[in-house]
């Protein structure tokens, strides 16, 4: 059996982050040994796949990011631009790839890390600790022990919740013939896309350069299209929105994140834990993770160093859930009209303030200044009905049933 103070399942962006901060300096006792267990190559891997957040100043994984701006975008449905300047914030985007070397890079020269690859079976409490039962990539049983044992695998099915919609989207790498995109600007949402019957959806685009560009369709609705429907929708938005005219789609990328009021358990034993989106830190409204799972691994990692017990806390406060569940509700009853309800609120609050409130660094006060701008009539007939709609499971599929081929260069 091998044995360490912390076990950590998963090598996703929850699992590498809590990896690189307990090898990293900090304060406290000694650095814990840590077993990071990764899944072999194939489909229990996720694939390739692109984060965004936002940050003032210079980050921690700064060495990863592909690309960052200071200036976003929002389009209504008749073209009409909503520009603001988000510094001293920017818009981050770094690729699971540069960030998977950068963390492999950073942890090479820690003995206290050791990475392992098997399929775990089960995660179990222990006296004192916790067992994690897997099968290496020969198919033999091994056992890792631990103090404490971090679980950041996607959950396989939803808790029971008031409301689920799916942030699903598809989007292309592309390379134009033609100098196509403006660098210093990243389109957030672009709503001259076709609206669902059950649902919202938008163009999101992330200039890479003149020529170069992630383009992506989005739609916060019950279920996920078919991979057809999906490169239909890309498709017209290139073709018949964006115009680009020629070009080359150098990669794809596919997902499915649920926009949910369940509550996530982040822990299930004594010594078990889930951080990342199975520990509740996607926020329900955006969709967004990353930001929210830099803040649980950073206080895990101190917890363990300081030696209590590293529950992880909850990434998002309950203010902030409040609200989100108001929002889905009038969302998924149709009471809002999605598309109008964002551009009103990037037309009335500063985009700085409107970045802080989507990330909870916001004070009540400001809050309330913000649910102004919404439509307050939908959103106090959702907030009234909450507390009488009972929790249901989710028992529609959480992702298309195929995923898309990778893409191989093409020239549409």
């Amino acid at each position: 059996m091998l044995e360490a103070d912390v076990a950590i399942v998963g090598a996703g962006a929850a699992g590498l982050s809590l990896a690189h901060r307990l090898a990293g300096p900090g304060s406290g006792r000694r650095a814990p040994s840590v077993v990071l267990l990764d899944a072999p190559p194939g489909p229990l891997r996720p694939p390739r796949r692109t984060w965004c957040f936002w940050e003032a100043g210079p980050g921690r994984f700064d060495a990863a990011v592909t690309a960052s701006w200071r200036s976003l975008r929002v389009r209504d449905r008749g073209g009409r631009p909503i520009d603001g300047d988000i510094a001293p914030l920017r818009y981050k985007m770094i690729r699971s790839d540069d960030f998977e070397h950068l963390v492999a890079r950073d942890l090479a020269g820690h003995d206290g890390v050791r990475r392992v690859e098997g399929t775990v079976d089960t995660v179990e409490d222990v006296p004192g600790g916790a067992l994690v039962r897997l099968r290496d990539r020969d198919g033999d049983p091994r056992v890792v022990g631990a103090r404490w044992v971090f679980d950041s695998r996607p959950p396989g099915s939803l808790p029971a919740a008031r409301t689920t919609l799916l942030q699903h989207f598809h989007g292309w790498f592309v390379r134009t013939a033609r100098p196509a995109f403006a660098p210093g600007t990243a389109e957030l949402m672009d709503f001259r896309t076709p609206q669902p019957a059950d649902g919202l959806s938008f163009g999101y685009v992330l200039p890479l350069g003149r020529h170069d560009a992630l383009v992506e369709y989005t739609e916060f609705s019950p279920r996920p299209l078919t991979p057809d429907a999906y490169e239909a929708a890309v498709r017209h938005y290139t073709d018949d929105v964006l115009r680009l005219g020629d070009l080359e789609v150098l990669s794809t990328e596919t997902g499915v994140i649920p926009m949910t009021d369940a509550v996530m358990p982040r822990r299930t034993g004594q010594s078990v834990f889930r951080i990342g989106a199975a520990g509740g830190a996607t926020r329900p409204s955006t969709g967004y993770t990353f930001a929210g799972l830099q803040r649980q691994t950073r206080a895990v990692a101190a917890a363990i160093r300081e030696g209590r017990r590293p529950v992880p806390p909850p990434a998002h406060s309950a203010r902030s859930r409040a609200m989100d569940a108001v929002l889905l509700r009038a969302l998924a009853g149709g009471r809002a009209d999605g598309p109008a309800l964002f551009c009103r609120l990037f037309d009335r609050v500063p985009m700085r303030r409107l970045l802080r409130f989507l990330d909870g660094d916001t004070r009540l006060h400001e809050d309330l200044a913000v649910g102004l701008h919404a439509p307050v009539g939908p959103m106090l007939r959702s907030a009234l009905e909450l507390p009488g709609l009972p929790r249901r499971p989710y028992e529609r599929p959480l992702h298309p049933p195929t995923s898309p081929a990778p893409a191989t260069p093409e020239t549409p």
